[in-house]
């Protein structure tokens, strides 16, 4: 009897009128800040960073993982109808979806049930390592095939690789000496910034300043 009465309420508690407008503008946000991606060195061109993450923690933080993980779906969905699927069939923005909301929801659930600094730690901690670990079966086996067909197959994807590291023999070693390293500093990076501005923010966002 609890739990059901308790599951009804929490959908309240998080789609609130107000909570609404804030997952409505903090979408926004990490829309424009999605667009504002970047290549980094030793990494291939086709590779870029964004802290999008950042806005999508934030929300999950103070309005519950859920909130967190809907900011996620209408940033991505926004990208998909503007800029189009394309040859690789929007693949790009699904798995940004899926390894980002796998990302916000464990963080969120952690820090749900530990509200301290030390419970965003661990969570943040914890949402980056199956943030990282989830990239790479999803890379394997649905995404990078998809690019394959794409962009003239996997000798053409694994010369970008080979650009930077001659001695790479196949894009399983690709995915596993530059991905991984990659998606692990990306989530050390909006972790470290979500921890820092989170406090100050909480506030705002939760409408008590």
């Amino acid at each position: 009897m609890t739990e059901t009465m308790t599951m009804p309420n929490a959908k309240k508690r998080t789609f609130t009128t107000r909570n609404m407008v804030a997952i409505a503008l903090m979408s926004a946000i990490a829309t424009v800040i999605y667009y504002l991606d970047f290549p980094v060195p030793l990494m291939p061109s086709f590779i870029k960073l964004d802290l999008s993450n950042v806005i999508s923690l934030l929300a999950g933080f103070s309005m519950g993982p859920v909130a967190g993980v809907v900011v996620c779906l209408i940033k991505n969905l926004i990208h998909l109808v503007i800029k189009g699927m394309g040859t690789t069939m929007g693949i790009g923005d699904i798995f940004d979806f899926v390894t980002s909301a796998v990302f916000v929801l464990t963080a969120g659930m952690i820090y749900l049930k530990n509200k301290t600094k030390k419970g965003a730690v661990i969570g943040c901690l914890v949402g980056t390592v199956t943030f990282t670990l989830i990239s790479l079966p999803l890379n394997y086996f649905i995404v990078y095939p998809i690019y394959f067909k794409a962009f003239g197959g996997e000798a053409a994807i694994l010369g970008m690789y080979r650009e930077l590291m001659p001695d790479v023999k196949n894009i399983f070693s690709a995915l596993c000496i530059f991905n991984l390293p990659f998606t692990f500093v990306k989530g050390v990076i909006c972790a470290l910034i979500t921890i820092l501005v989170y406090k100050p923010l909480s506030p705002i966002i939760k409408g008590r300043k």
